[in-house]
């Protein structure tokens, strides 16, 4: 993999599309893949991430 290619918090899969991101209580972000990957990470870390 290139330097500076992202990969999904969820997945792994290379993240070819920006946009995708959440934003944790910790003042960390995760990026994603897809809208699917985010909506399932936010899902099981509701507790975690902040509200949009």
């Amino acid at each position: 993999m290139s330097e500076g290619k992202k990969t999904c918090d969820l997945c792994n899969l290379t993240v070819e599309v920006s946009g995708f991101t959440l934003k944790l209580k910790t003042g960390e972000e995760k990026v994603f893949c897809c809208e699917g990957c985010k909506g399932i990470y936010q899902m099981l870390n509701e507790d975690k991430v902040l509200p949009e």
